[in-house]
């Protein structure tokens, strides 16, 4: 794609948009059909297993780590212009946020990401589960809750002003990201091949990892040829969702890269499910299902804002250019996940 003749046939802020719009199309068709989600990962790690889901989110992780880093290498990208890289880093948010937000994506029974597909699938549950986060989200941004993000997560910062690139500080050559990437695809195909897995679902979870490299480098190029200054970001839901809110809600709509990113990924994931007759409503089990989904929204949504990203944000997103707090944020979030399911989900599965 020609951005720069993108650019000049429809402007810049829908040509962001647009990018956008891609972006989610093939993130949703790929999550849907390949049923990604770091929720069904951490469970089924947290119960002693390496099954299909977490064969999947690897396939994922590695995938966006490898088009990313090559992408870096090949001079498609500069990782440390990107938003995550040029602004201090908060390690206490990635901690504390990271808990909050896995624990609240086992309460939820998915992460952002998977409720937007469900939502997008007929899923009335992720429905009302998605509007609160996207809510909770902006309240975290600029409202109620951000005077206490804010307090949260200046406690203790990345020195200097900006976060820290994990490859540069470990002294390593930068193709040792790349590798990593390498190595990490070859234990998700062992593992998808015992799981047997099949390989139109193993394409599918590349699928999605590929719509996180191709938001950096789309971003990136559109903002060399942009007059006006470009974010150079890709897929995350905590950001989007609150900007995609409000887009709908206030007078003055401003078109961008997340304003596209959320309505594609509905697009693209209602789209496929009703080719491959997934479609169909489901709603709340029993009023405790609903407290509980709406609960651990709640806290994915303040979550997500401390931490610096969702689990595609921080965990796909961040972690493909090596931002540190990403990666410390990835690692809260599973830790938060596995002892939410090891304290309520298990006890309530013993007893059923």
């Amino acid at each position: 794609m020609d951005i720069l003749a993108l650019v000049e046939k429809i402007g810049e802020e829908p040509a962001a948009a647009l990018l956008g719009l891609v972006t989610g199309v093939i993130f949703g068709v790929a999550a849907q059909r390949s049923r990604f989600c770091l929720r069904a990962a951490c469970v089924e790690f947290a119960r002693g297993s390496l099954g299909p889901r977490m064969s999947v989110w690897l396939l994922c992780f590695s995938t966006a780590l490898v088009w990313v880093q090559g992408a870096t290498l090949a001079g498609f990208l500069r990782t440390e212009e990107a938003r995550m890289m040029a602004v201090a880093g908060s390690w206490s948010g990635a901690v504390i946020g990271g808990l909050i937000f896995g624990a609240g994506m086992v309460l939820a029974r998915g992460c952002p990401g998977r409720l937007l597909v469900l939502a997008a699938s007929g899923n009335l549950r992720a429905i009302v589960s998605g509007l609160i986060f996207a809510v909770v989200a902006q309240m975290s941004l600029k409202g109620l809750l951000a005077p206490l993000r804010d307090r949260i997560a200046a406690s203790w910062t990345t020195p200097g002003g900006r976060n820290i690139d994990l490859i540069d500080w470990s002294g390593l050559p930068r193709e040792s990201g790349l590798v990593l990437g390498l190595m990490i695809a070859l234990l998700a195909l062992a593992l998808a091949r015992r799981n047997r897995i099949g390989a139109s679902t193993l394409i599918f979870a590349s699928g999605v990892g590929f719509a996180v490299a191709l938001g950096w480098i789309s971003t990136f190029a559109l903002a060399q040829v942009s007059f006006d200054p470009v974010t150079i970001s890709s897929v995350t839901f905590s950001g989007p969702s609150a900007t995609t809110l409000m887009f709908f809600l206030q007078p003055v709509q401003i078109l961008e890269f997340d304003v596209g990113l959320v309505p594609g990924v509905v697009i693209g994931a209602g789209a496929s499910a009703l080719l491959s007759r997934q479609f169909r409503f489901e709603g709340f089990e029993n009023e405790g299902n609903m407290r509980r989904a709406m609960s651990g929204a709640v806290l994915m949504g303040f979550g997500a804002m401390l931490a610096g990203g969702c689990s595609i944000g921080a965990g796909v997103t961040g972690g493909s250019i090596f931002a540190a707090t990403a990666w410390v944020a990835l690692t809260a979030m599973w830790v938060g996940a596995v002892v939410t399911d090891a304290l309520i989900d298990r006890p309530q599965t013993a007893t059923a």
